[in-house]
């Protein structure tokens, strides 16, 4: 979890689960709502700590579905994978708490400065690939690989969000929410023709997150989500044109966008066609732009402060300068 820079908490927010003092608001979406806090002692490394909606809390059917996607996740490791840390998922509001990881959703990057380099494009790639990887290593589908889902940050991208992800056999083990599993725009062939879904799935939705960031445009073209989803159905027929793409990527492009699951190549192949022994740390892999909005992220979730609660002492009037 994480992502955008932390928000002064709300004043109906609860200011501690579990233990945990909550310290800002990180983030928000239909599940539930994310804070940062740090471990129970208030010195540990940061966390991110989801908090779900009441309405979902109430449906029993959703706690199953949760506790089993905990499970879950605690079984899956691996590099670039952000690791739960705690949860509690017969809590009167379930949560789920993780390493707190300061970044930029590659969504956010791609809106606000542009298009990604190539090598840049190959390394995000390689890094989601090893995340999944060990997410299809250890038997699941995440079916769910969007800009949203990766987070760039300066230790390199993290794969996020295992709220729709699949047994590789078919049988769903994590929380769905309405008739649609997954995002239409970024689904696989077999996937938008409601047919079994596998590793190979992720592969194909991985290739086109790759080429949105090194042009900034969905290679099936604008359009809503289900007009998309009718294009990349069709793609043995009508398969997209590369020719935009830089030369060092069309051939990745190429074989993850291959129509038939059979033919794409594996998670950790994809990482070895990317160039897998790329070192973060040391490349400073992100362009300048997107470099220092995660370095801003990163400096105000340092700031963020057991005071965070009190607007007349935290964080926020820190960072205004009132303070």
């Amino acid at each position: 979890m994480g992502g955008r820079g932390p928000q002064p908490l709300r004043d109906d927010d609860p200011r501690e689960i579990a233990g945990y003092a909550l310290r800002a608001r990180i983030g928000e979406g239909g599940m539930g709502t994310v804070f940062l806090t740090r471990g129970r002692d208030g010195a540990s490394l940061p966390v991110a700590l989801k908090l779900i909606r009441r309405e979902h809390a109430r449906s029993e059917k959703f706690r199953r579905r949760f506790a089993r996607e905990v499970e879950a996740a605690r079984r899956v490791s691996g590099p670039h994978l952000v690791q739960v840390v705690d949860h509690d998922a017969e809590a009167d509001l379930p949560w789920l708490a993780t390493r707190y990881v300061p970044g930029l959703p590659l969504g956010d990057a791609l809106a606000g400065h542009g298009p990604l380099p190539p090598e840049c494009v190959l390394g995000l790639t390689a890094g989601a690939a090893r995340a999944l990887d060990a997410v299809h290593t250890a038997g699941f589908v995440h079916r769910d690989v969007k800009p949203g889902n990766l987070l760039l940050s300066a230790e390199g991208p993290w794969l996020l969000d295992f709220g729709i992800a699949r047994a590789a056999d078919g049988t769903s083990v994590l929380t769905t929410v309405g008739r649609m599993v997954g995002t239409p725009k970024y689904m696989s062939p077999e996937h938008a023709l409601g047919r079994q879904v596998t590793p190979a799935s992720d592969v194909f939705t991985l290739g086109l997150v790759a080429a949105e960031a090194a042009t900034g445009r969905h290679p099936y073209g604008e359009g809503g989500g289900l007009v998309v989803a009718t294009r990349i159905a069709g793609t043995d027929r009508d398969p997209p044109d590369l020719s935009a793409h830089p030369p060092a990527l069309r051939r990745l492009l190429a074989a993850t966008l291959t129509a038939r699951p059979e033919d794409r190549p594996t998670a950790a192949e994809v990482a070895q066609l990317c160039g897998a022994g790329t070192d973060f740390a040391a490349a400073g892999w992100l362009p300048k732009r997107v470099a220092s909005a995660v370095t801003a992220i990163a400096r105000a979730s340092a700031k963020v402060s057991p005071d965070a609660r009190d607007p007349r002492t935290g964080w926020l009037h820190r960072l205004r300068g009132d303070a």
